[in-house]
């Protein structure tokens, strides 16, 4: 199987100036626990995950007055929609982060989150995957 049979389609896309209580409603109202930043103004691609917001809270920082800009990773490793289950699992094990941004050319066409690995094994027999 590949990144493109797991990935989510539909992504969240925040921008830097949201604050996290705006993104956290947006993530839960979506189900999803990551969303991409988009800042027009500067090049790149972040991502805003649960535990950058668990961490600010954790923090004793306010999300009504936080901005995503202040706690998004901007250094990613992304996915092809080619690549297999088990080198987006291998490169989520080695940097220690469970979310993927799906990149085709220069455009974002989906999120992998570590359980839509896990799902995919799941209902995928061992023989198949091998």
């Amino acid at each position: 199987m590949h990144v493109r049979d797991g990935m989510n389609h539909e992504v969240l896309i925040v921008g830097p100036s949201h604050t996290l209580r705006e993104a956290s409603r947006q993530m839960a109202k979506r189900r999803v626990g990551a969303a991409v930043v988009i800042d027009p103004a500067n090049d790149g691609i972040g991502i805003l995950t649960e535990r950058d917001i668990l961490e600010s809270i954790a923090a004793g920082e306010q999300p009504d007055a936080e901005l995503v800009a202040a706690h998004l990773t901007k250094d990613l490793v992304f996915a092809a929609p080619d690549w297999s289950l088990d080198d987006a699992a291998a490169a989520m094990v080695k940097g220690g982060f469970r979310h993927l941004v799906v990149l085709e050319g220069n455009e974002v066409v989906g999120v992998l989150a570590m359980r839509d690995i896990v799902r995919c094994w799941a209902t995928t027999p061992i023989a198949a995957r091998a």
